[in-house]
């Protein structure tokens, strides 16, 4: 298994037997589908590719309603020794991750000193936004009794998006400053329809 919403499927039935439907729901509540890439479609995917490692287990049938019967899932034994080899490996050995974000930073030259301050800047911005939603669903878990323990990851989020927010800004101050100035061999592709807007990218020379 190396899909990563394997592991929040084993960490969910750590607390209590639940139906896939309730894992996507908790997941949700708990703000952590932006750590776990999480569709409906995707769930049964992984619960059925637990169910066929012998990971986790039917365990009973649920109705609500007139609503369709539900299967209710419990983790095995060897399912719970896995989880825990799983997270152990994870924390201990840092894994190449790829962020677009990096790949993109790798040619901030093409888009020109303007370019790139201007692109940094609205990154910022939705940057913040994030934080903000970030703490803001943090404090509400903790304020509802959550234990910190079961929430750290909202932690880490914010240190890391902390981070980069600092680093944007600092990039944006050196651009302005001088400080970080532009090769005259770096060429600069012009958007036919506006910087930032998408479309085809036309070649207008280098920057003199």
């Amino acid at each position: 298994m190396s899909n990563s919403l394997g592991l929040a499927v084993l960490g969910l039935l750590t607390e209590r037997e639940m139906h896939p439907h309730g894992m996507a729901v908790t997941l949700r509540e708990r703000g952590m589908d932006r750590v776990f890439k999480v569709t409906t479609g995707s769930l049964y995917d992984v619960v059925r590719a637990l169910e066929q490692a012998g990971w986790i287990e039917a365990w009973e049938n649920e109705r609500v309603g007139a609503r369709p019967e539900r299967t209710v899932y419990r983790r095995t034994a060897l399912g719970e020794a896995e989880f825990l080899r799983w997270v152990d490996e994870l924390v201990r050995v840092p894994a190449a991750e790829f962020p677009k974000f990096l790949s993109a930073v790798s040619y901030l030259g093409v888009l020109g000193p303007d370019g790139a301050v201007d692109a940094l800047r609205e990154r910022a911005g939705r940057v913040r936004e994030l934080l903000g939603e970030i703490e803001e669903g943090h404090r509400a878990a903790l304020d509802g009794g959550l234990p910190r323990l079961f929430v750290v990851e909202a932690e880490y989020a914010v240190r890391m998006y902390r981070a980069e927010l600092g680093w944007i800004e600092e990039i944006v101050r050196d651009i302005g400053d001088g400080r970080l100035p532009w090769p005259e061999a770096v060429p600069v592709p012009v958007r036919a329809d506006g910087p930032g807007k998408g479309g085809s990218v036309r070649e207008e020379g280098e920057i003199r």
